[in-house]
């Protein structure tokens, strides 16, 4: 690989596999591919991998496979692994509707930065954003890809409750809140499609190295995609990837 994996003990039925000591795209598509690789080996004693910016984390059964076996398991995985090795993501098409009750930050924000409502609407949703890592609550995506001049700090009082589906900025990245609860990101939109929903075969809707474009729609397209979804109809599908 381009820069060493360091592997890491995380206590005693764990690894972190650290790739770079930088946050880019690159390097998280050599965390996502690693995953993949070491998925396709599937040790014995694997539990789970939990991919982040810039590391895997590996969870395994030392019951079923010594610590020193799965570190050199993962030391190979990784020497194996080329340096732009990409496991291709899936693509997200989500609706957004901008503003309103939940997108409560969209018209300050908008005055903020200079921009008209439309302006902001525009340059916030004409980006591709990447999934970087799932983390924080069930389902809560980490997107990268924030357009610059949106760049916004968290609010120094988080507020106490924000709505599931709040679309939301944190400093340079972007997310889709997977369940209501506290939060001191700045919301401009919401999305009536569960990122995290327990009823499904998978309840995770995203995965690290997919990709979100938010397409504007009126609170009544909106409304009308959540009764669909209330339902049991599926209202967004991914495509192939990106």
């Amino acid at each position: 690989m381009s820069v060493p994996a360091r592997i890491l003990r995380c206590g005693e039925q764990a690894f972190s596999v650290e790739l770079s000591d930088q946050i880019d795209e690159a390097v998280n598509s050599q965390v996502t591919a690693l995953a993949a690789a070491l998925e396709a080996v599937s040790p014995v004693g694997l539990l789970e991998m939990v991919p982040t910016y810039r590391a895997l984390l590996v969870r395994f059964d030392p019951g079923l496979c010594p610590g020193a076996e799965m570190q050199a398991i993962l030391r190979r995985t990784c020497d194996a692994l080329g340096a732009d090795q990409v496991v291709p993501g899936r693509r997200w098409q989500i609706p957004a509707v901008y503003g309103g009750e939940v997108g409560l930050d969209l018209e300050d924000l908008a005055r903020e930065k200079g921009l008209s409502r439309q302006g902001f609407v525009d340059t916030h949703s004409a980006a591709i954003y990447r999934v970087y890592m799932i983390g924080f609550s069930p389902g809560f995506a980490y997107l990268g890809g924030l357009p610059e001049v949106l760049h916004t700090p968290r609010l120094a009082i988080p507020r106490q409750n924000v709505a599931e589906g709040a679309i939301g900025i944190g400093g340079q990245q972007a997310n889709i809140n997977s369940v209501a609860g506290p939060s001191g990101w700045r919301y401009v939109a919401w999305t009536p499609v569960k990122a995290f929903d327990p009823s499904r075969a998978d309840p995770f809707l995203f995965r690290a190295g997919d990709s979100v474009e938010f397409v504007p729609v009126s609170a009544e397209e909106g409304a009308a995609l959540s009764a669909r979804q209330a339902e049991g109809q599926a209202i967004v599908t991914p495509e192939a990837g990106s």
